[in-house]
């Protein structure tokens, strides 16, 4: 016991000690090392709405002269319900909703201004499927609520649909819409993402309820490209972006069947501020495991 109390006080002293080494870093301002590329092509935002407003697509020409390669470009709320009006932290484009008989009805005219407008700056989107429109969300009100939200708050857009299939259906139908406005050719550039930071209060439903979200997807991502072009153009859906603990179970046996053919950095969170060491840890793991899980 006593060399077991000795052994505990050694670590904790040696953490101690390199917890709290000092570094220093030293800067020579007048030592030319030659010209900085920059290696940043990936850009996100909350408001998606912003996208076509003449300061959003004047930022858009910005980021695109950032880099000597495509730019990718994610923004949320993409499917939301809503007027088109962006807010802080909201944004809709109201491209599905149902008739009284409870058939679907698609909007395209505020997606495709979006989308328009990417394609106009020459950047690429990273096509967030999400959030939950309010005629498929299984818990619909409250459906929106001006951010700061309180404690406790929830909005209908983060439940999982009311009809698995359905949503399936409909994501199938906005695959289908871009590669006939864009073309196969731009699409087949394009990544896709379902959701976004599921373990977060963006998903307000269980974890098998988000596999089953992600595994609906698949076909219906697939549906809308020909299939003499699946072998070389897959449609490229990645991993969620994630806050904190990312779960490998549900795709692990997917990585190891289907490799990936065009390997990219995808865009998920490693640096928020309230994540604890092993979450960083964790989602570093999590993005060097998806750099090969492509489908």
């Amino acid at each position: 016991m006593r060399k077991s109390f000795a052994s505990l006080c050694f670590f904790f002293a040696v953490f101690n000690c390199c917890a709290q080494s000092p570094v220093a870093v030293h800067v020579d301002l007048k030592q030319d090392l030659g010209p900085f590329t920059p290696v940043y092509r990936w850009f996100g935002y909350d408001e998606s709405n912003y996208t076509t407003t003449p300061n959003g697509q004047a930022l858009l020409g910005q980021l695109h002269d950032l880099s000597p390669v495509p730019v990718y470009i994610r923004a949320h709320f993409l499917l939301a319900s809503g007027n088109g009006k962006p807010e802080l932290k909201w944004s809709s484009s109201n491209v599905y909703t149902e008739d009284a008989n409870g058939k679907p009805v698609y909007d395209w005219t505020v997606l495709d201004g979006i989308f328009d407008a990417y394609a106009a700056a020459h950047v690429r989107p990273m096509v967030e499927l999400g959030f939950m429109p309010r005629a498929l969300s299984s818990h619909p009100d409250p459906y929106h609520i001006p951010w700061p939200t309180k404690p406790g708050e929830v909005e209908g857009w983060s439940f999982p649909p009311k009809d698995f299939a359905l949503w399936g259906e409909m994501v199938r139908h906005v695959a289908q819409h871009m590669v006939e406005r864009y073309g196969m050719q731009q699409v087949s550039t394009w990544y896709w993402e379902v959701w976004n930071e599921p373990d977060a209060n963006y998903w307000n439903g269980t974890e098998e309820q988000y596999n089953q979200l992600y595994a609906t997807r698949q076909p219906a991502c697939g549906g809308p490209f020909p299939a003499r072009t699946l072998a070389a153009q897959q449609p490229r859906v990645r991993f969620p972006a994630s806050t904190t603990r990312p779960s490998l179970r549900p795709f692990s046996s997917t990585a190891q069947a289907r490799k990936a053919a065009q390997p990219a950095a995808p865009f998920l969170s490693t640096s928020s501020p309230s994540m604890s060491k092993a979450g960083r840890a964790s989602s570093r793991a999590m993005c060097a495991w998806a750099l090969t899980a492509s489908y």
